[in-house]
């Protein structure tokens, strides 16, 4: 019997999470996987304090974004599902964009990051939004680099708008972008496992919000990817290093356009959808995984 690890945010305390926890625990219980639940306070005590031991365990499910402790693991030899490196380059949504650009077989879209301030200075001047707004007109997306469930995604109809927006996250790693018209409001949530997909929703706003994320109300719908749009997801994926993800893609008038890349995709929507069970396949491709890795 493999016995495993997952690591779990210690201060993300909600009935989603704990939901999400549980599912992949069940799931890990179906293909004989005793799995360990650990919290990222509690994994970095016992490693700070020498009592840590990672040859317990065949593999860590590494159900968080600290990435400096899935470091840490990797470091101590434990085999991450997902990787640090794939976490670090999905987590945040400027080096989701750095680390796939030079590939033209993934479309994103236009994209300009802000430049590097500090809280206590800001910008005491913003000029370089000029140029932003000469590049994309209006409206222009404006994204914090780090942030879920599309909380820290705003549009900004106008300069005056672009400035109070940029303004009131300086400090915060931001980027812009050009929004994709003809997805406005809706894109589709393509669920990989190793390299396949297991399952896809079509979401949308109810609201007219121009965000599709089903936290801010929106529905959704089963769906079956293009061909196209599902190879923009595998391709990103295999990309990106990673075993599972959640790929968000638009609807370009020229074909699919990736939106960002989830590397702890919030599951239970997709299952309630679908009756699809993402957290079946992850444990099933972690036990492939290992047995095959220790051949």
């Amino acid at each position: 019997m493999l016995h495993g690890l997952m690591v779990v945010n210690a201060f993300l305390k909600t009935n989603k999470f704990d939901d999400i926890y549980h599912t992949l625990s069940v799931a890990a219980e179906k293909e004989e996987i005793h799995l360990d639940v650990l919290t990222n306070a509690e994994v970095t005590a016992q490693l700070c304090t020498g009592v840590f031991s990672a040859e317990a365990f065949d593999f860590c499910l590494f159900w968080d974004k600290d990435v400096q402790l899935a470091m840490l693991l990797e470091q101590e030899g434990m085999r991450l599902f997902n990787s640090a490196d794939a976490i670090r380059k999905c987590d945040d949504k400027a080096l989701t964009w750095l680390s796939l650009r030079g590939d033209s077989s993934i479309r994103m879209p236009e994209t300009i990051l802000a430049p590097k301030t500090f809280s206590n200075i800001g910008y005491p001047h913003m000029d370089f939004l000029e140029s932003i707004a000469d590049t994309f007109g209006f409206p222009v997306v404006v994204k914090e680099c780090f942030g879920s469930f599309g909380q820290q995604v705003y549009l900004a109809e106008n300069m005056e708008e672009l400035r109070a927006l940029t303004k009131q996250h300086q400090g915060t790693p931001l980027l812009f972008q050009k929004p994709v018209a003809e997805s406005m409001g809706r894109d589709v949530r393509i669920n990989v496992v190793g390299e396949r997909i297991v399952a896809s929703i079509l979401r949308h706003s109810n609201n007219g919000d121009f965000r599709s994320n089903l936290t801010l109300g929106g529905s959704m719908e089963p769906y079956t990817p293009t061909e196209a749009e599902a190879q923009l997801a595998l391709g990103t994926v295999k990309r990106l290093g990673l075993d599972y993800a959640g790929v968000d893609v638009l609807f370009g008038q020229e074909g699919p356009i990736l939106c960002e890349v989830n590397s702890n995709a919030h599951f239970k929507t997709t299952l309630e959808c679908t009756g699809v069970n993402m957290a079946d396949d992850i444990m099933r491709h972690i036990k492939t995984s290992i047995k095959r890795e220790k051949k």
